[in-house]
């Protein structure tokens, strides 16, 4: 009997070849339904008001180009053109009706029906029975779309899960000016993608535990990944996937349960956030003292208020104690490793460290 790895144990369906699995080898246009580009939404009724505007110029244009060209033209029930029936003619010309009472009999008129209104004609057509065209058009478009971001997405951010956790990780990361195209999303669930898109977000239908999935979603070239699954199992195998095709990002993950914590850590995440026991703390600590919970909650809302931000030194802070500064200051994060304020390793700030403090939101920043 075969043995297979623990990965493979965690998913009954690796080991297996999938259609999932043949994503990274489908070309551009067959990737759109999976892929989702943003792009701008018009309500129905607005787009059937375009519509009719249009057929009516095109119609308009018409009428005016076989009115002012009328004396090239011949009425069988004979009689010159009036307005009318140049109007008639435009109305069964485009509409490919062509009783043939009224023709083109001179050169000019005919070369003005093949270079002018034979166009206006697709275009009526196009404007009046254009959905089947727009479908593919959009079709199209995305396909294009899909085409120029996989070949230029560079050191974005992938977060994997659009549930409760996920849109908070993206309001977060919107709320500190990150550009919502250099976020991609990725789900399983058709709604919350739709939700995601609404906002101008990159899209991925599919499971975040398959890597042809986080290599569609470029988790190979992303600059930090949030993995913020409803289920911890999920969560490890999303987590050692994404270490696996991309062994420099940054990888923050999210869990139920404490006992898990060290499952992501082995897997290769960065920091773990605990949801249930940081929102129990911030409920017990609630029924004492509502008013921490309240500047907590400032802290960690970018809009308004306070926030926690991350900078540079200034060169005329190097050699000091960052307790000394005006900001109010968190902590020192020196080689990547972070150093609370009351920490020795903090007593004196130096080149190229960052300082974690605290800064004041005003309305023009929100």
């Amino acid at each position: 009997m075969m043995r297979r790895s623990p990965k493979q144990l965690a998913h009954p369906f690796i080991g297996g070849r999938t259609d999932e699995e043949e994503l990274t080898n489908r070309p551009d246009h067959a990737l759109v339904g999976v892929i989702r580009m943003p792009g701008s939404t018009i309500s129905p009724v607005r787009s059937i008001v375009r519509r009719i505007i249009g057929a009516m110029l095109a119609l308009g244009a018409t009428v005016l180009i076989v009115y002012f060209g009328r004396n090239g033209y011949r009425d069988t029930a004979g009689g010159e053109l009036d307005l009318l029936d140049a109007v008639y003619y435009a109305t069964v010309s485009l509409s490919t009706t062509g009783y043939g009472d009224i023709t083109p009999v001179s050169a000019q008129a005919r070369l003005v029906n093949v270079l002018i209104i034979t166009p206006l004609r697709v275009l009526f057509l196009i404007v009046l029975v254009g959905t089947t065209l727009e479908v593919l058009t959009e079709r199209s478009r995305q396909a294009f779309k899909i085409q120029r971001w996989r070949s230029k997405v560079r050191d974005h951010v992938v977060v994997i899960g659009y549930g409760t956790k996920g849109r908070s990780a993206v309001t977060a990361l919107l709320g500190d000016d990150a550009e919502p195209g250099r976020i991609v999303v990725v789900d399983t669930d058709q709604r919350a993608l739709e939700s995601a898109s609404a906002q101008g977000l990159v899209t991925v239908n599919g499971s975040g535990t398959r890597s042809d999935v986080l290599r569609v979603a470029g988790v190979p070239r992303a600059r930090a990944i949030v993995v913020a699954p409803a289920r911890d199992d999920t969560a490890v195998l999303v987590t050692l996937t994404a270490r696996e095709l991309s062994p420099k990002a940054q990888i923050v993950a999210a869990v139920r349960e404490a006992e898990n914590v060290h499952l992501l850590r082995q897997s290769g995440a960065d920091s773990v956030v605990v949801s249930s026991e940081t929102a129990g703390r911030l409920l017990g600590m609630a029924t004492s003292t509502p008013s921490v919970v309240e500047m907590f909650e400032d802290l960690l809302t970018p809009d308004a208020g306070l926030a926690i931000a991350e900078r540079e030194v200034e060169p005329q802070e190097i050699g000091g104690s960052p307790r000394h500064l005006s900001d109010i200051v968190l902590g020192v994060v020196r080689d990547g490793q972070l150093y609370r304020v009351d920490a020795a390793e903090a007593d004196a700030i130096e080149e190229g460290d960052r300082l974690l403090y605290v800064k004041k939101v005003t309305p023009a920043e929100a």
